[in-house]
């Protein structure tokens, strides 16, 4: 009867408070809206400082929304690549970002090998504990379809950023800003696809505003190691009693003991509501 709801996430929707305002909006949202750029722009003040702010305000809206995520182990460092990009530290953002993606494959790769120890791939990674062979590490991910497609796509562009970033190159000196730019961009592309919090990955499915994982594919490496321990087991009479500073569920009801698709349980979700 149970499903696993995602309730431990991350993101930063800021940016889209400082987009310019339509014409056609109705006066009451554009003062809404105008409101919340005003807060918005205090925040990060606040946060970054007042310095040169004028650049760090260009610089938060280059970046765009931090994406939806599920908690896991490149949240901390993404954030901490925008922050360095938003001051205006263009070569520690570009190099941190890439080793970022570097630190994601290696700790999938440990995570979901002891899964595939059947496979020809598990021979060539069941003995290191880490790795700097991008193509080895995005090859074997991608014969276990443990990363999808067009994960793959994205880290193998963003392993030549690396290339480029890493190994001496004397364009960098003066282009540091925009392939910083670029390589933030495709991690956070990469985040959007393969971790997404709200997004159109195979596992889920959404009932309004509310993401669970799709029955078939609890046992799934990737979802069982690094979405599930995000995951609260709930039925579909469920309440959320709070989010912060702590994640309250309310689920003390009788339910049947049968098993129902993800179809079904939709329905009865959208019923409770």
């Amino acid at each position: 009867m149970k499903r696993y709801r995602v309730l431990s996430f991350d993101f930063d929707s800021r940016a889209m408070s400082l987009e310019p305002i339509p014409d056609h909006w109705e006066e009451n949202v554009k003062k809404m809206h105008i409101e919340n750029r005003e807060r918005t722009l205090q925040g990060l003040k606040y946060q970054y400082g007042e310095e040169n702010f004028e650049l760090k305000l260009a610089n938060f809206i280059d970046l765009k929304n931090k994406p939806f995520s599920i908690s896991a182990f490149h949240n901390k460092f993404l954030q901490q690549a925008r922050n360095a990009y938003v001051v205006g530290s263009y070569y520690p953002a570009l190099t941190g970002v890439c080793a970022l993606g570097e630190r994601i494959l290696n700790r999938m790769i440990i995570l979901l090998r002891d899964y595939h120890k059947d496979s020809k791939e598990y021979r060539k990674v069941y003995r290191k504990d880490s790795f700097d062979n991008w193509a080895l590490a995005i090859d074997t991910l991608e014969a276990w379809k443990e990363l999808l497609p067009e994960a793959v796509s994205k880290f193998r562009e963003l392993h030549s950023k690396r290339n480029s970033a890493i190994h001496f190159n004397p364009e960098t000196d003066h282009n540091d800003k925009e392939l910083a730019l670029e390589a933030i961009h495709l991690m956070q592309d990469i985040v959007s696809i393969q971790f997404s919090s709200f997004g159109a990955q195979p596992w889920v499915f959404c009932v309004p505003g509310e993401l669970y994982i799709k029955k078939e594919w609890e046992s799934a490496p990737f979802v069982k190691e690094v979405f599930i321990p995000n995951c609260a087991l709930v039925g579909p009479k469920h309440r959320i009693e709070t989010l912060f500073p702590k994640i309250i569920v309310n689920d003390k009801f009788e339910y049947e003991n049968k098993e129902v698709t993800d179809e079904e349980f939709y329905a009865l979700r959208e019923k409770k509501g």
